[in-house]
């Protein structure tokens, strides 16, 4: 455990020297309360805009504040899983590239300590940006829009969070495999398939971690009342897969030509 915690203020530090606990989570800030403040004034920059149909203000209403909470938190599905997995690409792929993964490798610590720490150390950020940008996301719309639950704000962050994990994770799996940009073209392509397949058969594939982003729109629109365990089931098992595929790539510390 004390080698585990070591690795783990290794590779914190790390995330600290090249900026990636400070950019990350500011990205995160910036799309979560961009949402309520375009929902909020999207009337008069129509109103200002010369080429809008005369009958379209009209009908116009401001969405719920549950509408846009979870709009807020479905930019995290697409800009802010690419910024993750654009931060993991290189977690196991660039210790390779640079020779540190066979000196890390030469003292006595395991490939799966290696792969923990790096997991959890990118678990760490992810935990904090999709914190505080949740946070100002709430508290815009809060302001802007109307009453939220906080307990359905927080348990709505949790199952996005857990999605952006399993993407996270995949990247670190291909990471211990393939080159930064291949792991993180292939991860990404992975999970918009999974969400490709989840919404052509979202009733029979409800299961899967895909579904876990409309289970936290979910959440913000009724409370609560349609979460399901399987999907949070299958995405502990991908993320557990992952760490153990990564863990014995790892071992092999062969960098692909």
């Amino acid at each position: 455990m004390k080698k585990l915690w070591a690795l783990y203020l290794k590779e914190m530090l790390e995330s600290v020297r090249s900026y990636k606990l400070i950019w990350i989570p500011v990205v995160f800030i910036v799309l979560g309360i961009m949402q309520p403040l375009v929902s909020f004034y999207m009337a008069d920059i129509l109103a200002f805009s010369s080429n809008v149909p005369a009958g379209l203000m009209e009908n116009m209403e401001r969405p719920a504040a549950s509408s846009v909470m979870a709009q807020a938190l479905g930019q995290y599905g697409t800009i802010g899983m690419l910024i993750l997995v654009l931060g993991t690409m290189n977690s196991l792929a660039g210790e390779r590239s640079s020779g540190t993964s066979e000196l890390l490798m030469a003292k006595p610590v395991s490939s799966i300590s290696v792969v923990a720490a790096k997991w959890t150390a990118n678990f760490t950020v992810l935990v904090i940006a999709i914190g505080l940008g949740a946070a100002g996301a709430a508290y815009y719309t809060v302001q802007l829009m109307g009453a939220l639950s906080w307990r359905d704000v927080i348990a709505a962050s949790g199952l996005y969070a857990l999605w952006l994990l399993c993407a996270v994770s995949l990247t670190l799996l291909f990471s211990a495999w393939l080159r930064g940009p291949a792991a993180a073209g292939l991860s990404l392509l992975l999970a918009a398939v999974m969400s490709l397949v989840h919404g052509l058969l979202p009733v029979k594939l409800n299961w899967m971690p895909a579904s876990l982003p409309g289970m936290s729109a979910g959440v913000l629109a009724d409370g609560g009342t349609g979460v399901s365990l399987a999907p949070i089931v299958s995405a502990v098992l991908l993320i557990i897969i992952c760490i153990a595929g990564a863990s014995l790539l790892a071992g092999r510390n062969k960098l692909p030509v």
